[in-house]
């Protein structure tokens, strides 16, 4: 007889990731929310609803039952902060804040299994040891795709590029393509990552255009980030 206090834990099962995919697939179908998601999206700190309305053009009662509709899909999460920075009796209420949800959302009908094939590749690559190899295939694709402006081409290719607060000479990316290989293969795939960031931010003859990438790591954004040269 089963246990039911010790019940082994199941995966989400296709079908349950797909009916996700597709409510947050849905909820995108408005433009408002669109529009406040690419918001939020894009900013480098969680964003509160007078800022998120401000910048969808609709009032704060409008865009905070729409940001609540996001956070229900599971496109984006809430955090409570004091905007104020202050602390104890008198410092206010937390204020609620919007930032996008780290779950991802895939949708193929009909099904296709491209992360699968990517997990085998990278784990025949790590075991073939051929680390340089797929660096060099990276950087010379990245090089291809390079536009002269490598603030613009990293954010074409879905790097979401932004200015470190304080720090002009420094952009982060807030997004990682490859996020969830690089949390099984880290040292292979961020490797990939860096060379691929540095073709893409190469001038047109093959020199880095103002900028250089580097490997500087850290929660809630790309492994790799842009130097000012």
């Amino acid at each position: 007889m089963t246990d039911p206090l010790h019940e082994p834990e199941h995966p989400e099962r296709p079908e349950d990731a797909e009916d996700a995919a597709l409510a947050a697939l849905g909820a995108l179908g408005d433009p408002v929310r669109r529009r406040l998601y690419r918001f939020v999206a894009a900013a480098p700190d969680a964003v509160g609803r007078d800022a998120a309305a401000e910048a969808a053009g609709i009032s704060r009662s409008l865009a905070a039952f729409h940001l609540d509709r996001l956070v229900e899909t599971g496109l984006l999460e809430t955090v409570f902060r004091r905007l104020s920075g202050r602390s104890g009796p008198g410092a206010g209420r937390p204020a609620k804040l919007y930032r996008r949800a780290g779950r991802e959302h895939t949708l193929s009908l009909p099904p296709r299994a491209y992360d699968a094939a990517g997990r085998l590749l990278a784990e025949a690559v790590e075991r073939a040891g051929l680390d340089r190899e797929l660096q060099a295939v990276a950087r010379e694709r990245g090089a291809e795709q390079a536009t002269g402006d490598a603030v613009e081409t990293l954010r074409a290719h879905g790097y979401e590029p932004f200015r470190e607060a304080g720090d002009e000479d420094v952009v982060r990316l807030r997004n990682c393509p490859f996020h969830s290989l690089a949390e099984e293969f880290p040292a292979l795939v961020c490797g990939m990552n860096l060379a691929l960031v540095e073709g893409l931010v190469a001038g047109p003859d093959g020199a880095a255009d103002r900028w250089s990438a580097e490997m500087s790591p850290g929660p809630g954004h790309c492994c790799v980030a842009l130097r000012r040269v």
